[in-house]
């Protein structure tokens, strides 16, 4: 794996995770921060690895955009950022490993945008969401593009207009994370959830991730018929043959890259 300054990469058997790493800038997403981001997860959609998780240290999982880039850029610089952060978040969902977000804190902006982003997110108890910018002077417009999609349009609305916080429960309860747990069980819980939802084969897995978000907000009629034609092919690649073939034989399945 790469070095970086910003974050850290460890792999550990057939999980990666991708460690946010500067404590005392709260993990604010600085340009160079958010670029570090890009390339390792560049680097894991490229590896053999079967999934990957997005974590943090310190006392706050991603206090958003740095304002230290922002205060005195201009209009093109700032577009050049959000456009970075941009290819961040759709980076995300594109890489064929399930990409699951792991949040120990506070969780702002676009920090709240990376868990919406992620495929998959596991909170603890003590964790915190939150689009301040509506108490502000900077509405967190990129940021609500992600968080509607998870929670819909009334609650994006009354997190993006009020900028309060919401706790994990509410969270959980609004769609926004896949469940939340006690501090001292959260890394319990998102091996859990991470190994789960790697079962079966990988390249299956991949091209069912990639499919899912290329057919979720198109209208039915067109999501079915695109998901018919990726479908249809699918049944087509080994490993589809070779989970049918063990179903039928009933026998445990040999998958050419998967658990």
């Amino acid at each position: 794996m790469t070095d970086y300054q910003h974050i850290t990469v460890e792999r550990a058997g057939d999980y990666v995770t991708v460690t946010m790493n500067e404590p005392a800038r709260r993990n604010a997403l600085s340009l160079a921060h958010m670029r570090e981001l890009i390339a390792a997860f560049r680097e894991v959609g490229a590896s053999d690895a079967l999934g990957v998780v997005l974590a943090a240290n310190g006392p706050v999982f991603c206090a958003g955009h740095d304002f230290g880039d922002v205060v005195a850029a201009d209009h093109a610089q700032v577009r050049r950022l959000l456009d970075t952060c941009t290819e961040l978040m759709v980076l995300l969902q594109q890489i064929p490993q399930p990409v699951l977000a792991r949040v120990h804190a506070l969780a702002t902006a676009a920090g709240c945008q990376l868990v919406a982003s992620a495929d998959l997110a596991v909170a603890a108890e003590s964790a915190g969401f939150c689009l301040p910018g509506g108490r502000g002077g900077w509405f967190c417009h990129t940021p609500s593009v992600a968080v509607a999609r998870s929670v819909g349009r009334k609650r994006a609305l009354e997190m993006a207009l009020s900028g309060d916080v919401i706790d994990a429960a509410t969270a959980a309860d609004w769609g926004l994370v896949n469940r939340v747990v006690p501090d001292a069980q959260l890394d319990t819980a998102v091996q859990d959830l991470l190994e789960r939802v790697t079962r079966g084969s990988a390249e299956s897995k991949g091209l069912g991730k990639q499919a899912f978000y290329a057919q979720v907000d198109l209208d039915q009629p067109k999501a079915y018929a695109y998901a018919i034609e990726v479908m249809a092919a699918a049944s087509q690649l080994p490993d589809a043959r070779e989970g049918m073939q063990a179903f039928l034989g009933k026998r445990k399945p040999v998958w050419r890259r998967g658990r």
